[in-house]
């Protein structure tokens, strides 16, 4: 339904896609600020990367974009990496994975972009992709897209309310996620403080892998149907260790994977703790709460009871995240990795068995307490942005009358 005095047109009428593109033979030393599908989210193109000459980018850097432009993600379109080309010195190219529409006259840029980025076309750029892991749309399918299309004057209208409705509520948003960050460090900072160091002269240091046992696993091979149709056995991945607890799994295998692919029976109680991964997983450390079996990036540390309580352990390893990164980091490769040796190496305080657990469940009460701030602070985060997502829809399709809210 289109608001009266209101048009529906094609998106390929109101805007030229791709219009401007670097050739194959463009000189090797074209320097420019290339972006990819990673920094742009909806509404916001990260620009800060460092210029690049074209004999050292990717395959992929083509779409030369101006100032005012669109940018909309033509692949992975569910990421809703929809915005606005921003002024910038010198020339900025974005990836073959981006449509770049640049406004034809009668459209006003800024209504064009805020139209793009609202969920009623969004919606329809990802009913109209193919691929299920890797969604895509071409260019050509994209501008077949219809919109609407009010006179001009509300065009403007339209995109100067959103330019500051949407202001106040990402502003409201980054305080959000400053509190965020704030009882993150804060939480951190008790953790560290809570746990005694190593090297302690009142308490005994002693390396991990003394007194528990450390292995890791690995992933049998997919093709062997034998090894995963009709499996029963949890089979993990390093994933897990970004939850508090690992309590469930979503695979699982079958006993001839676990006699023949080498994966150790790791019981509940024991702690798990990535080995790789290149953002925050490489050196997370997590509590086992049921008996599984583990992949190769993932080691298990099961404590010998009696010497060393688990939960203590877990929180001496989350206090040493910063250390356990250092050695990986060390250890030659360009991707770090932690290795079972590196662990078994680790040294950790070992206090009386009662003060362990004295500990753990100190820090388990206040990090507790600020885990519901944090919480807290996300749900606000996550209806600001829904509530931002509904005012552009609710603006650039008519359903309200912004005229009505201009100063």
């Amino acid at each position: 339904m289109t608001t009266p005095g209101w048009s529906r047109t094609r998106l390929k009428y109101v805007a030229k896609a791709n219009s401007s593109t670097l050739p194959d033979d463009t000189d090797d030393d074209f320097e420019f600020t290339y972006v990819d599908i990673s920094n742009v989210s909806q509404g916001t193109i990260n620009t800060a990367s460092h210029p690049i000459k074209f004999k050292d980018a990717p395959s992929r850097a083509r779409r030369l974009a101006a100032p005012g432009d669109s940018v909309v993600s033509t692949v992975r379109t569910y990421l809703r990496a929809v915005a606005t080309v921003p002024e910038i010195e010198g020339p900025l190219v974005f990836s073959t994975g981006f449509a770049v529409l640049h406004p034809r006259e009668g459209v006003f840029p800024r209504y064009l972009s805020w139209y793009l980025q609202g969920d009623e076309f969004v919606s329809r750029i990802e009913a109209n992709s193919t691929g299920v892991s890797y969604p895509a749309i071409s260019a050509n399918q994209l501008v077949a897209l219809d919109l609407n299309l009010p006179p001009l004057d509300q065009q403007q209208q339209i995109a100067d309310y959103l330019d500051r409705e949407t202001a106040q509520i990402d502003t409201l948003i980054a305080e959000q996620q400053r509190l965020v960050e704030m009882l993150r460090g804060r939480r951190r900072a008790v953790v560290r403080t809570a746990v005694p160091e190593p090297g302690s002269a009142a308490i005994p240091t002693d390396k991990l892998g003394r007194r528990t046992k450390i292995g890791n696993g690995s992933t049998p091979r997919r093709e062997e149907t034998k090894f995963w149709e009709g499996g029963h056995i949890p089979w993990l991945n390093s994933a897990v260790v970004n939850q508090d607890r690992v309590t469930a799994a979503g695979q699982f295998v079958t006993d001839e994977a676990v006699a023949k692919c080498h994966l150790p029976m790791v019981p509940a109680g024991s702690l798990l703790v990535a080995l790789t991964g290149q953002g925050k997983t490489r050196g997370t450390a997590t509590i086992l709460d049921i008996e599984a079996t583990i992949n190769q990036h993932m080691a298990y540390v099961t404590p010998e009871p009696g010497f060393w309580d688990a939960e203590y352990l877990m929180w001496c390893l989350t206090a040493a995240y910063n250390d356990l990164r250092a050695v990986s980091d060390e250890n030659g490769s360009t991707k770090g990795a932690l290795t079972c040796e590196d662990l078994k190496r680790f040294r950790v305080a070992h206090p009386p068995l009662d003060e362990q657990r004295r500990i753990a469940m100190y820090l388990a009460e206040q990090t507790s307490k600020i885990d519901a701030l944090v919480a807290e602070a996300e749900r606000f985060i996550e209806l600001a942005r829904e509530r931002r997502a509904a005012l552009i829809t609710a603006a650039v399709t008519g359903q309200i009358d912004v005229r009505e809210s201009v100063a």
